[in-house]
């Protein structure tokens, strides 16, 4: 993996780190193929049982599409007759997005600056979000002639609604910290110099927790949205059913009966 992207694994924690500090972690095509071959990687290892996504720096945690990168690549379609550059979409950004979204352990983003574009988009891939009280959040896309794209447009009504979805795309503006919180787009507000340490916190104890119940959750959670009420009650006796049969499960209970801390497996 391209050192732009940094990946360590720790005690079931796998820690991204975007490592464009200079470019404040824009998304060149390298970052991009790093990024996204790194969650996949995290995905799919059984003993990585939570992951942290969170950059370098302090005054971004990614502005999105790298720009300058980005006109050059125009300028070649235009030379050549071709639209390669917009497929960064469809093999770099989706690819990214539903290995956030859809990996069977929880995913933290520790927001410590600006998260514009498909930045943003990444930050609300993930389950729970720790931001910087100086952070700022930004949909862009309509500032650059563009539509949304890494599934914001999915992800963004769900979170603010879709009035306020609506107008956070159609007239880009900076949401702050306080506000993103307001909203609900941050789960937890910190001082900026507390952000890594609070971040890794949260997902150390995710790490630590039942993996299997944790996916069923995230899983339920996405079913939900786009079913009804009987076909969700369905899901929620399927999900139960794989949760109840976890290692995990026994081991809750025990250590409820016990009045003790449970020690989870992760199966």
């Amino acid at each position: 993996m391209a050192d732009t992207v940094l990946y360590e694994v720790g005690d079931g924690l796998a820690t991204i780190t975007l490592n464009r500090p200079e470019a404040m972690n824009a998304l060149n095509i390298a970052t991009k193929v790093a990024l996204r071959d790194a969650v996949r990687t995290a995905a799919e290892d059984d003993s990585v049982r939570a992951v942290l996504l969170t950059a370098a720096g302090d005054r971004a945690f990614c502005v999105g599409q790298d720009l300058k990168e980005h006109i050059g690549l125009l300028a070649q379609d235009r030379e050549t007759g071709t639209s390669h550059t917009m497929s960064t979409v469809r093999e770099h950004y989706n690819p990214i997005v539903r290995a956030l979204t859809e990996m069977p352990k929880p995913v933290v983003a520790g927001v410590n600056g600006v998260a514009a574009g498909a930045g943003f988009g990444f930050a609300l891939a993930a389950d729970f979000r720790v931001v910087a009280d100086t952070a700022a959040f930004n949909t862009s896309f309509a500032g650059v002639a563009l539509t949304a794209d890494s599934g914001i447009s999915w992800t963004l009504p769900r979170v603010v609604g879709p009035a306020r979805a609506a107008d956070l795309l159609l007239f880009p503006r900076s949401v702050k910290a306080q506000e993103a919180y307001e909203l609900g787009i941050a789960n937890r507000l910190v001082p900026a110099g507390e952000l890594r340490a609070e971040a890794e916190k949260v997902a150390r104890a995710l790490a630590e927790g039942p993996t299997v119940a944790y996916a069923a959750i995230k899983e339920a959670v996405a079913y939900g949205f786009s079913h009804s009420l009987a076909e969700t009650l369905e899901k929620e006796d399927e999900l139960q059913t794989r949760a109840g049969r976890s290692a995990d499960h026994v081991i809750a209970v025990e250590a409820f009966v016990n009045k003790e801390k449970p020690k989870y497996l992760g199966r």
